[in-house]
């Protein structure tokens, strides 16, 4: 593991789990657009790393308030550019971040990565998705407390359905994606939406909801559940799989 900078003195820390070279991942952290850094996430990338036999290159991207919309897209966006990453992955604000970026590339006409990961990821900054309402309150993620961040990414309402991905008029020509969600998340619907979107578009998607899980899963350390044990499996078996096919 090393911390270096890169574009716009951006801080980044790089796994390396062998001393060959390998595929190259972008990882964008969660924490709700207005916290999280590459100490938070240290465990996962890691993990990943390892497990899937990747490099992988986590942004410490600015955060809301001090830093709204859409600051954060171009920081990811300018590591990809710098990079040139086989795969860019990001879990919930962060998988945001990673499709929004690669959007960004897309319109630009700019090189994409082959392959985008997105785990319990914001899509659809509107807030409208049934699951916001049936699973924000007494699970992982309470509805509250997304509304309160989502108003400190985007402070102007009118600006939260052009920045949303679910609601862009167009999806052709983004990079495959994994997407996985989870049964009790109130962004359950926007990831299930997006990744039927993406499909729709043209897109190669790997798309599964765990069962009995929350948002956050990911960050669960505590892998003594077999359910979560399970999704943690399954997910490193399906990054391994698209990145070195």
């Amino acid at each position: 593991m090393e911390d270096l900078h890169g574009p716009n003195g951006l801080p980044l820390r790089h796994y390396r789990p062998r001393e060959q070279a390998r595929p190259l991942v972008v990882f964008a952290h969660g924490g709700a657009f207005v916290i999280g850094d590459l100490d938070t996430h240290d465990s996962i990338c890691r993990r990943i790393a390892d497990a899937c036999d990747v490099e992988v290159l986590a942004v410490d991207y600015r955060r809301a308030p001090e830093h709204p919309y859409p600051a954060a897209i171009e920081d990811v966006t300018a590591v990809l550019r710098w990079a040139r990453p086989a795969a860019v992955a990001g879990d919930s604000a962060g998988g945001y971040l990673a499709t929004m970026a690669c959007l960004w590339l897309r319109d630009a006409s700019e090189a994409l990565p082959a392959v985008q990961i997105l785990i319990c990821p914001n899509t659809d900054l509107t807030l409208s998705q049934p699951s916001v309402v049936e699973k924000g309150t007494g699970h992982a993620l309470d509805a509250s407390f997304l509304a309160w961040a989502i108003t400190q990414w985007t402070p102007d309402p009118a600006s939260r359905a052009p920045a949303s991905p679910l609601l862009a008029p167009d999806l052709h020509s983004m990079p495959d994606a994994l997407i996985v969600t989870a049964e009790h998340d109130a962004l359950r619907d926007e990831g299930d939406a997006y990744a039927y979107r993406l499909a729709r578009a043209g897109a190669r998607v790997v798309h599964r909801q765990e069962p009995g899980l929350v948002h956050g899963f990911i960050q669960n350390t505590d892998l003594t559940s077999p359910e979560a044990a399970t999704a943690h499996g399954r997910l490193f078996n399906n990054i391994a799989a698209l990145i070195h096919r």
